[in-house]
């Protein structure tokens, strides 16, 4: 797999295509969400199935879909994958009812968990420690390249066709994705198919999905309501479940000696912090956009250029400052500098505009160039090339549930902030509810009142919140900066090779 030459780039390529597939879905059901609620008839309920549905079939399906990868072939599982992907995305465009497009999303998130820690295992069997951090970065970035385009194009999409429009954009990116895998893309395998795991399937998908539902529900009722606790806890005792059952069955789906290596957990930790700040910045910058600048959601997405600049900066960097600096430094700096941006970001005030916005989310995007690929290279790293697929499937998973916590626990600080700053002086009591619910709806009431004074009231609410925000997810940045100074192994993009060499010496020798 390794001596492929130049292939492997290519091969890169079409990860790159199918990484963007998953990204663009990511960022344009939001756009759609109001016009498909009036063409659908959808409820609020539904609405929160939309989404949910998505997330709890890709939360339950990352651990099998590596299983899948590892005994039947990485290629094939993609290849399935984008086709579930691309047909499911044909589904969820041409659905005429609430119930049929919850299944096709459901459908959707059954794809891009096929899609994702296939993606992730294909790398470290096909790069070496040299190449492997360059490979990550160009597939991260093109992840984080899907961010903005996907409101670009959805918001033109909307502007000129129906709602269903935006999820086409799926359907050329996959076609063309299927055919780059084809053309480049070698197999993989494990060595020897392990005996099917049935036991510990079960239970890994149980506790991801029940946990990833308790988290949805904590962001939405409460931490404390019972909608929250008990799928938490029944999730949590289901992984525990998991881990005693891995122990003792002579075939593990997991091997538990991966979570004894320093390069995996550190690296999989500093993943997930960076889940938690890219929330902070993604979820809340748009809104500042739209409520604050009064952008539509297409210009929300020019707006998130800059951090994709100053993260495509990065990442073409990241392996040559590593190399100079030594991967501790490297992550250290990255680190500090999105955490520098994020407090910087936290000045933001109702007049500040978008330049200040573009220069600290630049910032921000070059510090997580610097930071991912290394990060990434410590975890994917650690990895066997027979059990790449699930050991890339049990890091996904760690940084999606990070990423729902991050999720639930900044969106309730923003939310809280955010209402408990409003000013209702003159405002019915009847509309103050429809005003609590998000800065969109505070604003629509202040124009249905028309009061001047209550949408500044709302303006300084969010942009506060917002701030309170950005701050928290910048004291993160610094808990990324210590986690790689204290825990980050020296030898990440090394020791891999040092084993390598060892095992052709012990070769040579017999």
């Amino acid at each position: 797999m390794k001596e492929l030459g130049a292939r492997r780039w290519w091969a890169v390529a079409a990860l790159v295509l199918a990484s963007m597939a998953v990204g663009f879905d990511v960022t344009i059901l939001s756009l759609a969400l109001p016009a498909m609620a009036e063409d659908l008839g959808a409820n609020n309920a539904e609405l929160q199935w939309f989404v949910t549905s998505y997330t709890l079939v890709f939360a339950a399906g990352m651990i099998p879909a590596g299983m899948l990868g590892d005994r039947f072939g990485r290629k094939k599982v993609l290849l399935v994958a984008l086709v579930i992907f691309g047909i499911s995305s044909l589904a969820c465009a041409y659905a005429t009812s609430s119930g049929v497009f919850i299944g096709a999303r459901a459908v959707l998130g059954l794809g891009g968990a096929l899609i994702m820690p296939t993606i992730l295992a294909l790398l470290p069997v096909m790069f070496d420690d040299e190449e492997r951090p360059k490979a990550i970065g160009a597939v991260a970035g093109a992840a984080m390249l899907a961010y903005p385009l996907g409101p670009i194009l959805g918001g033109y999409l909307l502007n000129h066709f129906w709602w269903g429009s935006v999820f086409l954009i799926n359907v050329p990116v996959v076609i063309v994705a299927y055919l780059a895998v084809s053309a480049w893309l070698p197999e993989s395998k494990a060595s020897k198919a392990k005996p099917f795991d049935v036991g510990g399937l079960l239970l890994s998908s149980l506790g991801l999905t029940a946990i990833t539902y308790g988290v949805i529900q904590g962001g939405d009722e409460g931490w404390t309501d019972v909608t929250t606790l008990a799928p938490m806890i029944a999730g949590l005792a289901a992984l525990v479940a998991f881990v005693m059952w891995e122990k003792r069955t002579p075939d593990p789906l997991v091997d538990l000696s991966l979570f004894s290596s320093a390069r995996f957990n550190s690296g999989t930790l500093l993943g997930t912090v960076i889940n938690f700040t890219m929330f902070g910045v993604l979820f809340t910058m748009p809104q500042y956009y739209q409520s604050v600048l009064g952008t539509d959601a297409m210009g929300s997405g020019f707006r998130l250029l800059p951090m994709v600049g100053g993260l495509l900066v990065g990442v073409t960097v990241a392996n040559k400052v590593a190399k100079a600096l030594g991967p501790k430094t490297s992550v250290g700096i990255g680190f500090a500098l999105l955490g520098a941006a994020l407090f910087y970001g936290g000045t933001t005030d109702v007049g500040s505009g978008t330049g200040l916005a573009a220069a600290w989310t630049a910032a921000y995007g070059l510090g997580l160039g610097l930071a991912l690929p290394t990060v990434m290279d410590a975890a994917l790293g650690a990895l066997s090339e027979d059990s790449a697929g699930v050991g890339a499937a049990v890091n996904q998973s760690i940084r999606t549930v990070g990423g729902s916590f991050g999720a639930a626990i900044l969106g309730s600080i923003l939310n809280s902030n955010y209402r408990g700053d409003l000013d209702f002086g003159g405002v019915p009591a009847a509309a103050q509810e429809a005003a609590k619910d998000s800065v969109f709806g505070g604003l629509a009431v202040a124009r249905s009142i028309g009061s001047s004074s209550f949408a500044d009231s709302v303006r300084s609410s969010f942009v506060s919140a917002l701030d309170i925000v950005l701050v928290v997810s910048g004291f993160l940045g610094l808990l990324g900066v210590l986690v790689a100074v204290v825990w980050l192994p020296r030898d990440v993009g090394q020791s891999t090779a040092k084993a390598a060499e060892s095992e052709h010496d012990a070769a040579d020798a017999t």
